[in-house]
């Protein structure tokens, strides 16, 4: 086998054939190409600050179903991927003397230090084994070379700066074609067993009807989704009006889980809205899928900027903030048990499936951050444990933003609790789906339970303090709220099934509220 050229394809967070350079560079360099998934034990460790477990239930099983499916498209190719427990490093230097007749290990470059680290360490076994390494860069909407700045260091501290730049000076490379056929393994290579949650010591999660994203891992069920929401429903088309929704699986894209582990690819996704624009519909939704793609690859060119900064107590800002680490506070917090029904419910909908919409990670994490005023690193790290759709820089990123020291041009930015759940769960039918402790409360009422009379209380079945708690903390800007809370006596708009209501001076603003100039959001 010594004539033949073979070429490992080390897989991390590109668990996908379309769209994928390695595959693409590989088949015209190699024999024998070897796809080659590794379950890294320091996946499974702890977090970093507070020792929370780095891979949740949820996005095992996800990632779990994604493995299963590459393999399935991989042997429909004449491939295969090979599946092996270990450090990347150890598994690449055992196969590389096993094999005898390596050329080259590829690999898609990650941005972060940990990712980095192990991209060094499969580097340092290739030059003492003297194969050849090959990058290449598939992350990102926008490919790092052709960013509008002549060096990472010009990358500008706010979005906008940013978005209006490559909007203008960048285009979108087109996708790299998925290959009909792929060289197959070389002869007698075990292909390895796809191992079990409970051998990475893990529970298999229960499923939750209540869930928002049902949605199962693998490149088959992304490309599935797309065709869903864009060809088959035209759900896209409406997506800037309902992307702030709560309950169901189609008021936002879903995208994210697949982002992720890189089940879909993000220019694949661009491209589709193109072709979706050009035969169906142009509009403020359609552009702002695209809108929300770049803040991923933003918080990806961020991260690359300050390095371990995103991960540091005093943010990008080298900010000095009394953070507290009251464990009790962060428990309740985590556990949905603050009191302030808006805020666990989204804690309780993350507990039990591994999901939060967007408006609810905004709103949880300002309650942690600035009604708490607990270490941001806690909530971080607690999404980075139970999030499906956990990206370490789009998480990192949105945290610090939270915490007011991060990529915000603007100072104390905070969320009103109440208001932001009368606005998004007007007739409280998110709280009552998710608290269902508060269900006999009618109603707007059931945001602020601790308003009602105790004949009212008593009349729902609520004793404050024994079936539900009291409030952790009560902030002053609420009360502003509480007489606005007649206008959710009425049926929500699009039904329990359906996208919450958003309200009208809501819809034209950003994910992050950028375009927004008021704070008492």
């Amino acid at each position: 086998m010594s004539t033949y050229r073979i070429i490992i394809c080390l897989l991390r967070n590109d668990l996908r054939v379309h769209d994928n350079e390695l595959f693409h560079w590989a088949q015209t360099n190699a024999d024998y190409i070897v796809p080659l998934y590794c379950f890294d034990p320091r996946h499974y460790l702890g977090t970093h600050n507070y020792n929370l477990p780095k891979t949740g239930p949820f996005r095992l099983r996800f990632t779990l179903e994604s493995i299963r499916d590459l393999r399935n498209t991989l042997l429909s190719k004449g491939s295969n991927l090979v599946v092996r427990r270990g450090e990347p490093e150890r598994v690449v230097a055992a196969l590389i003397k096993h094999l005898g007749s390596v050329s080259t290990v590829a690999f898609q470059k990650e941005v972060t230090s940990e990712e980095l680290n192990v991209e060094k360490n499969v580097n340092d076994v290739c030059d003492k084994m003297k194969v050849k390494v090959h990058t290449c860069w598939g992350s990102t909407l926008y490919h790092i070379d052709d960013l509008p700045f002549h060096h990472i260091s010009g990358l500008p501290d706010v979005y906008t700066q940013f978005r209006k730049a490559v909007e203008t000076q960048s285009r979108v490379r087109p996708v790299f074609p998925m290959p009909e056929q792929l060289k197959p393994l070389p002869p007698g290579l075990e292909e390895g067993e796809i191992p079990t949650a409970e051998a990475l010591q893990q529970t298999e999660p229960v499923s939750d009807a209540r869930s928002a994203f049902p949605c199962s891992g693998g490149e088959s069920q992304a490309l599935a989704r797309l065709k869903h929401y864009f060809w088959d429903t035209d759900a896209v088309a409406t997506y800037k009006e309902t992307r702030n929704g709560l309950i169901g699986v189609d008021y936002s894209t879903k995208f994210a889980s697949w982002l992720a582990l890189g089940c879909i690819s993000p220019r694949y996704i661009y491209h589709q809205i193109k072709q979706y624009e050009r035969e169906r519909t142009a509009n403020q939704s359609t552009y702002w899928v695209i809108f929300e793609l770049l803040w991923r690859d933003y918080f990806r060119f961020v991260a690359i900027k300050y390095g371990n900064k995103i991960f540091q107590l005093k943010g990008l800002q080298d900010k000095s903030v009394p953070w507290k680490k009251d464990m009790k506070l962060f428990t309740a917090w985590k556990e949905g048990q603050t009191g302030v029904p808006f805020v666990d419910a989204n804690m309780r909908e993350l507990a039990m499936t591994g999901f939060m919409s967007n408006r609810g990670r905004q709103n949880v994490a300002s309650f942690l951050t600035k009604d708490l005023g607990l270490d941001w690193r806690m909530g971080a790290e607690w999404f980075e444990y139970l999030l499906i759709d956990y990206d370490v820089c789009s998480n990192y990123g949105n945290w610090l933003y939270s915490a007011g020291i991060g990529n915000d041009p603007r100072e104390n930015r905070k969320f009103n609790m109440i208001k932001q759940g009368l606005d998004y769960d007007n007739n409280g039918d998110y709280v009552r789906l998710w608290v269902p402790e508060l269900q006999a409360i009618r109603g707007a009422d059931v945001h602020t339970p601790w308003t009602l009379s105790t004949s009212a209380l008593s009349h729902a079945g609520v004793s404050l303090g024994e079936t539900y708690p009291t409030p952790i903390v009560i902030a002053p800007e609420w009360s502003r709220h509480l007489n606005n809370k007649a206008r959710g006596t009425g049926p929500s708009p699009r039904g329990k099934k359906g996208p919450s209501h958003t309200p009208k001076q809501h819809r034209d603003r950003g994910i992050d509220f950028y375009f927004s100039r008021s704070k008492n959001l």
